[in-house]
């Protein structure tokens, strides 16, 4: 028998979009996949923007319509398109309006705000899945003889309007068909794979390792950023991504040993050797390139061991955020060891945080609060560690020992399995709660532990300015000279303009309480105009020396990528 509600509960959608509809490009994830707010949560939102059961009977925007561009025809000629298309073959080419938006299109809200419109803002003349190299050597030739525009679309996770075509020209997708490994080489410990290759595919090679590839032991790729389902091997060095077990194997661009680069002026093809004196690095030159500078192609990783074995897993309440934060600083300068999952949330981050994991209003929410861990200023930490195991189990007793002594009580791992089941599906509440005109969104900095209660004070004391608007925080990514902070904001706007104005507000508070632009989404062109402020004009005359040097006629990326063009120059 079904359950009958006992509360009213929105209509959440819970079918995937129809094929070709705006729906299905703005959507994140799979098609079929989706996360709704629980009661609790449900109950907060309501509360906290004065909405009632009947602001959720009508969902608006739900953008189910099909994909038309009119009057937005290919800027292309018909002979120029011949000559890609005798590149990479018919079926690899599309003009086709679905496949313009598309492959134009990453995953900031002003872009969902458009697509919702049926309005993108930018879209490409031209869509090729190239197959091979040779084909992209080809490509980025006749682009820089011919002065095309060419940009390159991996995952389509890009939250900094990284993709957006600002001046039509080719979008090259990358993960249709550059997908292959080059080489695993088990004596020296790396992989050697086509940047198109997606997070999941990447990890199920390696920990497969002994059967498809022979080795004496399974592997992995020690990346996990929220997008990992859905971003490229290209993406995640292109944007300096972060994983979510960062602390332990180290960023994205740690993790490269190697790449091929195919530039307007030529390909460069950087050595993999583990370090070399040899001047300054090229390798490090392309990392964080954002497709300014050329195509990703390949490249060369560190792979390491994999042990879920020896996994320990940890949580603690602390009284306070500074005490959190004393906590952390204090593990990751102990020299005992980093654990590789390990993050603290702020007092509000904690508050919601347990309210969507159903912990809130249970016996061990009761326990917390008559130990004086009190709801509005406790905090979480939860992580765990992994490695050898006797190395895994010393990080974990050392991280007990120092949490306790700066007044956390233990939690167990109970709180990690439930963040670990839902770490990738949290952005599936995106589209529940736009449809019902609530906006959640991020925003994230890297800070020095001398300067993170500046920031976090700061960014939030601006944010909180705006009436009825929540803001979690918290750092995912840890460093004995300093972590990120990770700004989650929701509220309600009356247009896509108050929203890009509050939005553009909180990096010139980020920028102006002494945090960088991105910590690990990139720049795009969303942070472009701040760069030269942010760097000075020292290091951006050197980066725009460089753009010239790889890319004279400004066509890979132009429109505002990084900053290094104006994005209204022609």
């Amino acid at each position: 028998m079904k359950r009958k509600k006992t509360h009213f509960e929105p209509e959440w959608r819970t079918t995937p979009p129809e094929p070709g509809s705006w729906r299905s490009i703005f959507k994140w994830g799979a098609p079929d996949g989706f996360k709704h707010p629980n009661a609790k949560l449900y109950a907060l939102l309501k509360e906290t923007f004065g909405l009632t059961d009947e602001s959720f009977n009508t969902p608006v925007d739900t953008g189910d319509g099909l994909v038309t561009l009119s009057g937005k025809a290919p800027a292309i000629a018909p002979e120029t398109v011949d000559a890609f298309t005798a590149i990479s073959g018919k079926e690899n080419v599309s003009v086709n309006d679905y496949d313009r938006v598309k492959y134009s299109t990453g995953k900031t809200m002003e872009e969902i705000y458009a697509l919702r419109d049926g309005k993108p803002d930018n879209v490409a003349d031209l869509i090729i899945h190239p197959r091979i190299e040779e084909e992209i050597s080809q490509i980025v030739t006749l682009c820089h003889e011919q002065k095309i525009p060419l940009h390159i679309f991996g995952g389509g996770s890009s939250v900094t309007l990284g993709l957006a075509p600002k001046k039509g020209g080719v979008t090259l997708v990358m993960a249709t068909h550059m997908t292959r490994v080059v080489e695993f080489n088990e004596t020296n410990q790396t992989i050697t794979v086509e940047c198109g290759i997606m997070g999941p595919a990447l990890e199920e090679l390696l920990n497969n390792a002994p059967n498809t590839f022979n080795t004496k032991h399974p592997y992995t790729c020690g990346h996990f950023p929220q997008s990992f389902e859905y971003s490229t091997v290209g993406g995640w060095i292109a944007a300096k991504g972060s994983g979510q077990q960062s602390s332990y194997y180290g960023d994205a661009v740690d993790l490269v040993l190697g790449q091929t680069c195919i530039t307007p002026t030529g390909t460069v093809a950087t050595l993999d050797y583990p370090s070399t004196a040899t001047g300054p690095m090229v390798n490090d030159i392309l990392k964080g390139g954002e497709g300014a500078y050329g195509v990703l192609t390949r490249a060369t990783l560190k792979v390491f061991r994999h042990t879920p074995e020896t996994r320990k897993r940890f949580s603690f309440i602390f009284p306070t955020w500074k005490d959190a934060v004393n906590a952390t600083r204090e593990i990751s300068q102990a020299e005992c060891g980093m654990p590789s999952v390990f993050r603290i949330s702020d007092p509000e981050e904690t508050y919601i945080g347990l309210k969507q994991h159903g912990i809130e209003g249970t016996i061990l929410d009761t326990f917390m609060t008559k130990r004086g861990y009190k709801p509005g200023q406790r905090c979480l930490l939860l992580g765990h560690t992994e490695g050898e195991k006797g190395f895994s189990k010393n990080v974990c007793k050392q991280v007990k020992r120092i949490a306790k002594a700066n007044g956390a009580m233990s939690l167990t791992g109970y709180p990690v399995t439930l963040w670990q089941h839902g770490r990738f599906n949290d952005p599936y509440l995106r589209e529940d709660l736009n449809d019902y005109g609530v906006v959640i969104d991020t925003l994230e900095t890297g800070v020095k532990w001398d300067n993170l209660h500046q920031v976090h004070m700061g960014v939030r004391q601006y944010i909180k300015k705006r009436p009825d608007t929540l803001c979690m925080t918290h750092c995912s990514h840890i460093y004995p000279q300093g972590t990120n902070l990770y700004f989650i904001f929701i509220g309600t706007f009356k247009s896509r303009e108050e929203f890009v104005s509050f939005h553009r507000g909180i990096i010139e508070s980020i920028e102006a309480n002494g945090g960088t632009l991105s910590h690990h989404h990139g720049v795009g062109r969303m942070m472009g105009p701040y760069m030269e402020k942010h760097l000075g004009k020292g290091q951006m005359n050197t980066l725009k020396a460089l753009k010239n040097h790889f890319d004279p006629h400004n066509i890979m990326n132009p429109g505002g990528t990084l900053g290094l063009d104006d994005p209204t120059e022609s």
